[in-house]
């Protein structure tokens, strides 16, 4: 996904001279080809987040479409005041691409878990939030940032992730995708977890239960219309997310059936990670499973929120 992303911004430069690359902690070879064709938009800044988001800020106030690119927990947590008070408060068009969104660099322990960085970056006003399932997402999400006129966070997974994005779907900012009709229980998924959500969907259809999925590819803003036109169909709904429970889109769903009351009482379980520090080291699968965010469990929360009548 990372490499589609940053191939799609290359293709974003060929075409539009605003575009300007700037990298982080980024590896050697990285967008050589912009590097070679476009020096005078191409910057490597170094371990620096603060003066980054500021000079982005500077350039885009100059007219430039700046996007950068580095781990997704230092570019959310280490410069946050910088992303509000530059970015956000002037709503300038940055794009700040996060990599290792959730608990893709679970090996190295929570310093680089970026499993905060929805709900701190939906506190920005004006801040645009981006979580796509798959490489071939990423190619219908990128043109569309060009000409946006709004701060943008691009949340990436590991990549390699498995495709279920569809050639028939179109991609517009802020409008879920209805992967799956179903009639009895909704599976909500953003990122990467739209896949466990189809895979539990197809395991409840041979037990009688009717699963929809609905894929949430972009957290802020939501077409809220239609999102609660999909979410009244159904009995129950099951969100599930790389990310802590506090803040991401559990909190988002549960927030939009507070304030609706045409959709009250709507049964809800939400799939996570707890509000805690990791406490062991592993994998990015091995965490996710020890916090029950896998098709089992999904599987298993459904027919327990459905059986509770």
């Amino acid at each position: 996904m990372r490499k589609t992303c940053l191939n799609e911004v290359y293709k974003l430069a060929q075409q539009d001279e605003r575009v300007v690359f700037i990298g982080s902690d980024i590896g050697q070879g990285t967008l050589d080809n912009f590097k070679t064709e476009y020096p005078e938009r191409f910057f490597m800044e170094g371990v620096s987040e603060a003066h980054l988001i500021g000079m982005m800020t500077g350039l885009a106030m100059c007219g430039k479409i700046p996007y950068m690119n580095t781990i997704a927990t230092f570019i959310t947590r280490r410069c946050y005041e910088q992303v509000l008070l530059d970015a956000g408060l002037h709503n300038q068009p940055i794009r700040i691409i996060g990599s290792g969104g959730g608990c893709v660099y679970a090996p190295l322990g929570p310093t680089h878990l970026a499993v905060e960085d929805i709900a701190i970056m939906r506190a920005i006003p004006n801040m645009t939030i981006f979580a796509p399932s798959d490489a071939e997402e990423m190619k219908k999400l990128m043109p569309a940032t060009l000409d946006y006129d709004r701060p943008i966070y691009i949340r990436l997974a590991k990549g390699g992730d498995t495709v279920i994005s569809r050639s028939s779907d179109s991609f517009e900012i802020g409008e879920p995708i209805y992967y799956k009709q179903g009639s009895d229980i909704l599976f909500i998924g953003t990122g990467i977890t739209s896949n466990i959500a189809l895979e539990a969907a197809a395991i409840l259809d041979e037990a009688g239960i009717s699963a929809g999925v609905l894929h949430l590819h972009t957290l802020k803003p939501i077409n809220q219309a239609s999102l609660l036109e999909t979410m009244s169909q159904y009995k129950a709904i099951v969100t599930l997310e790389e990310h802590s429970i506090i803040g991401g889109l559990g909190a988002i769903i549960s927030e939009i059936i507070a304030e609706n009351i045409s959709i009250q009482p709507m049964k809800l379980a939400k799939l996570a990670l707890p509000d805690q520090f990791q406490e062991e080291y592993g994998s990015q699968n091995t965490t996710m499973d020890a916090a029950g965010i896998s098709v089992a469990n999904a599987v298993a929360q459904a027919k327990i929120i459905m059986s509770n009548g």
